[in-house]
């Protein structure tokens, strides 16, 4: 096995059941299973989920992911007790979630109210060789003398999402002795989902099974003696259809077939198969730091897990939840973290994957057009929340005001089109770091074209130019504001690069290109000040300022809304996130270093960090700065976000966009890697505690590892490759090394940096 990192769970908490449900979740892309214990408690939300499987509960409601039956809970009794944490006394705990194959472990002693002791040890790993496939096993070791034992585990279907009930039981059925299958579909009939699950224990036992009230359950009663381990081995295979090519027979059939095959190879086997699969995402997508803070690499190893575990890499019709794979915190919805936050990682270590993310936008152009027809606009506007279907999920209304009884208004889907620019940036990213020229010809440059025409209808005449008015930023603390700096370039970035791109291809529109040379020409964007501060919109440096600090320290918690209304703090220079510092992470070229200090220096002050993807930015600006520690500090504290003390951080699902933000925040901060005028530019400086830095990267036809340590940069690559390393451009080839003392004296004087080739 590898050596990676382990994620621990340190005690059994009840204020902590759900936040380490979710950060030690497991998962594939296809399917996420919530870390929850076997054994039930109240305060414990079970989940699991399949990418792409939504669906809306009522005409009311918000179509969101589904909540599927259970298959992770265990019943057990030990000499008529029930099994629980809550009473007794825990003598001995280890909880762990070991990265490097993907199994979820907890090993413990209990000492029971009567006084008897008992070894219960679970594992459970979702497979990432057959996706369908979860395996979990219990073993129980009575210590102190022969002990009666009864487990109950099977498929609960009264699992919901926070009681809303999205699949109807089709049929349950028991298989000779062993398996189990529960059928189901969803309430408006589009889709089915079969539940297959084989039960065997390591010894004889009295067997039944059950089926009331949404359950099928495998009832097991036997007698241990002292110091005799007994397990029970549970193999479940999960998939869904949306297509009804067979009968629902035959489609339940096949899945217990799938089953049955797979269930003959045993636990250990499967598990080693799906550790095979682990072995080859670490090997092309591991950061790896020495560094004198071991949480610096657990955070790595974390996020690249994560990263793996939620993304649907097998369906371009599927994409990334905010939430991943691991709750049910904002339904499901897809925003435009996948492109900012997630996709970087995915271009530069499994760019296929990143393809597909791109190609999840394009099969759902049909609803990005029809929502900007039905707002009077060409072209294609995106929405803010995205699920199956292409159209827009945002809640029309906020939760109800409990004072007044009003709900407010949600202005996201209305205002925050950034989005549009936001996934044309991405079409441009891929192309820049794949060349992937078959993509960009159709499925990109019709995503470029139609983002464009966008921008083109909505922008506005006024004061002798072209503006984009009543927009939202990613700043969500400012809004229904006219020439936000983030949107304005964002924009022109996009009906650019639509231009660009039609040349190369040969897709010349006189009309188009006509219309798109005038968006250019005249569009406003927002100048710098002579201190090089660039005005986040039309009113923003005319708004009072107020001292934040004490909403800065709780950060992430909106405590401002305590104090002010939203109204009132739209007034105020007060932020969210700051839209410029986001801008100058995205456009580097755009800006010079002058320009990205001020603006730093200028709006941090003023930003709460109330949204958990702000931090992160920061910390990469600061680092491409120079300011290596205030960047790593930031970057500590964007980990913390779902790895802080916080027991209720992650308690709906962690936060996605964050995990990619920790890769970005090492590779695109501290390497210092940005793509400028569509090169390749590296410049690390590393954190003063981090002895050495290597990671993988892919880059066009070219399979790259980098290591800086001390001060000397190795890289290999399997094909040569032209990049600028800490300013100057050079050619690498097979395995070079720099010295960074050496090249930066030849940066300064007249010679030429080549490096030095290894034999």
């Amino acid at each position: 096995m590898l050596n990676l990192s382990l994620l621990t769970d340190p005690a059994f908490c009840p204020h902590s059941l759900n936040k380490y449900a979710s950060i030690m979740a497991c998962g594939n892309g296809y399917m996420g299973i919530r870390a929850t214990h076997e054994e039930e408690y109240t305060q414990q939300t079970r989940g699991m989920y399949l990418a792409g499987l939504y669906h809306r509960a009522g005409r009311n409601e918000t179509c969101e992911l589904v909540n599927l039956p259970d298959i992770t809970g265990i019943d057990v009794e030990l000499d008529g007790e029930n099994f629980t944490l809550l009473s007794g006394e825990i003598l001995s705990w280890q909880r762990e979630l070991a990265f490097a194959n993907g199994e979820l472990h907890r090993s413990l002693i209990w000492r029971s109210p009567e006084g008897r002791r008992y070894r219960l040890e679970s594992r459970r790993f979702v497979s990432l060789d057959a996706l369908p496939l979860v395996a979990m096993q219990l073993s129980i070791t009575p210590l102190d003398a022969s002990s009666q034992i009864v487990l109950k585990t099977g498929i609960d279907a009264t699992q919901t999402n926070s009681g809303r009930q999205h699949l109807d039981e089709i049929s349950v059925r028991v298989f000779d002795q062993h398996y189990l299958q529960g059928v189901y579909e969803t309430q408006d009939r589009t889709a089915e989902v079969a539940i297959s699950a084989c039960c065997r224990l390591s010894k004889d036992s009295d067997s039944c099974f059950t089926a009331k009230n949404r359950r099928i359950t495998a009832h097991h009663a036997l007698t241990a003696s002292p110091g005799e381990t007994v397990t029970l081995e549970k193999l479940v295979w999960v998939t869904h259809r949306r297509d009804r090519a067979l009968s629902t027979e035959t489609f339940a059939r096949n899945a217990l077939a799938d089953l049955q095959a797979y269930a003959s190879q045993g636990y250990a086997t499967l598990l080693a198969r799906s550790a095979s699969a682990w072995e080859k995402v670490w090997r092309d997508s591991r950061v790896e730091v020495a560094s004198t803070q071991e949480w610096d690499q657990r955070a790595l190893d974390y996020a690249v897990w994560h990263l793996t575990a939620m993304t649907p890499a097998h369906d371009e019709r599927s994409s990334i939840a905010a939430k991943g794979l691991t709750g049910e915190g904002y339904k499901g919805h897809v925003f435009w973290d996948t492109e900012i936050f997630l996709l970087p990682f995915h271009l530069f270590t499994r760019p296929q994957v990143a393809r597909s993310l791109l190609r999840y936008r394009w099969l759902n152009l049909p609803g990005a057009r029809e929502k900007a027809r039905r707002n009077g606009w060409p072209g294609a506007l995106f929405p803010w929340e995205s699920a199956a279907s292409g159209q827009e999920e945002t809640p029309e209304f906020a939760a109800i005001n409990i004072r007044t009884g009003i709900r407010q208004k949600v202005a996201s889907a209305l205002a925050e089109h950034h989005i549009v620019a936001d996934i044309a940036w991405a079409v441009v990213a891929y192309w820049q770091a794949t060349h992937d020229d078959d993509f960009m010809r159709s499925e990109g440059l019709t995503l470029l074209m139609e983002t464009a025409s966008f921008w083109m209808g909505r922008a506005t005449e006024a004061n002798g130019r072209l503006e984009i008015h009543d927009v939202i930023g990613p700043d969500e603390y400012t809004e229904h504001v006219n020439n936000n700096a983030y949107t304005n370039y964002l924009a022109w970035h996009n009906v650019a690069s639509a231009r660009r791109f039609m040349t190369m291809f040969g897709r010349e529109d006189a009309r188009f290109t006509e219309n798109a040379n005038r968006f250019l020409t005249r569009l406003w964007l927002p100048e710098a000040n002579a201190e090089g501060v660039l005005p986040q919109d039309d009113t923003f440096m005319a708004k009072p300022a107020i001292d934040l600090s004490r909403y800065k320290a709780k950060a992430g918690k909106q405590t401002i809304l305590l104090d002010y209304s939203r109204a009132e703090v739209n007034e105020m220079q007060i932020l969210k996130q700051a839209d410029v510092v986001m801008l100058n992470y995205l456009l580097p070229e755009r800006f010079t270093p002058q320009q990205c200090v001020a603006n730093l220096a200028f709006y941090e002050p003023r930003t709460i960090h109330d949204s958990s993807l702000s931090k992160a930015i920061h910390g990469i600006v600061f680092a491409r700065c120079g300011d290596t520690e205030r960047g790593y500090a930031f970057w500590r504290d964007g980990v913390a976000i779902d790895l802080g003390d916080d027991p209720h951080s992650s308690d709906e699902g962690i936060h996605a966009a964050a995990t990619g933000a920790i890769w970005s925040g090492v590779i695109q901060g501290f390497a210092g890697l940005q793509v400028v005028e569509g090169e390749l530019h590296l410049a690390p400086k590393l954190p003063a505690h981090w002895r050495r830095l290597t990671f993988p990267l892919r880059w066009r036809n070219a399979r790259l590892r980098v290591t800086l340590e001390d001060d000397l940069l190795t890289i290999d690559t399997t094909a040569p490759v032209t990049l600028t390393l800490w300013g100057k451009t050079l050619n690498a080839s097979g395995r070079q090394v720099w010295s960074y003392k050496d090249f930066m004296t030849s940066v300064t004087g007249t010679a030429t940096m080549e490096g030095r080739h290894d034999a």
